[in-house]
């Protein structure tokens, strides 16, 4: 997901992560991450009725993700909203550990479902790239700044939005295996033979 609005109130922020915890709509808000869209525009995209799309819009829009960007004009009169993106990511430290072990578990579910409908693209003859790296790595406070600062700028350096490519979902999550030291504790002693 995007950047942090790090001036924003954690009041504000308040039930954010459960409004995205629902893998359809992380997809809804990453549509529109793209191009503002109407309900029966993001239906087509997601091959499903638009009268389903409503509620989940409608819980994006009062956890102030999304606004109304537009009024469209249709015919007889009518009109369809457009719906766009109205903020970034929310802090994390702004979530109770509860809304964000739902907000992650959302994102894993949508990417699951994006490594199955990748998987089955292959199997038609599409092209679709899946790369899945897993492993335990032994860090230092040091050694972990470190490699979040490598991916922050990873980030920045291939994160345009604004380049004509493919959209690539990355998920890095990088979580303790054990409670860390504390500061100024000393590691044990290596073992030799």
């Amino acid at each position: 997901m995007g950047s942090q609005d790090s001036g924003a109130s954690p009041r504000r922020w308040h039930g954010v992560h459960k409004a995205l915890a629902d893998p359809l709509r992380i997809r809804l808000l990453e549509a529109l991450w793209e191009v503002p869209q109407s309900a029966r525009e993001l239906a087509e995209r997601a091959d499903l009725p638009a009268d389903r799309l409503y509620y989940h819009l409608g819980q994006l829009e009062r956890a102030g993700l999304i606004e109304i960007a537009e009024y469209r004009p249709l015919a007889r009169g009518k009109v369809e909203r457009v719906y766009a993106p109205a903020v970034t990511e929310p802090p994390s430290d702004a979530a109770s550990p509860e809304e964000m072990a739902e907000f992650l578990g959302s994102m894993l579910d949508a990417t699951r479902a994006d490594i199955n409908a990748a998987y089955r693209s292959k199997e038609a003859g599409g092209r679709r790239e899946v790369d899945v790296h897993r492993g335990a790595l032994r860090l230092t406070d040091e050694a972990l700044a470190e490699l979040r600062e490598h991916i922050a700028r990873l980030a920045t350096q291939f994160g345009d939005r604004d380049t004509a490519g493919s959209w690539t979902r990355i998920v890095i999550a990088l979580v303790d295996l054990q409670d860390r030291p504390s500061t100024g504790a000393t590691a044990p002693p290596e073992r030799t033979s």
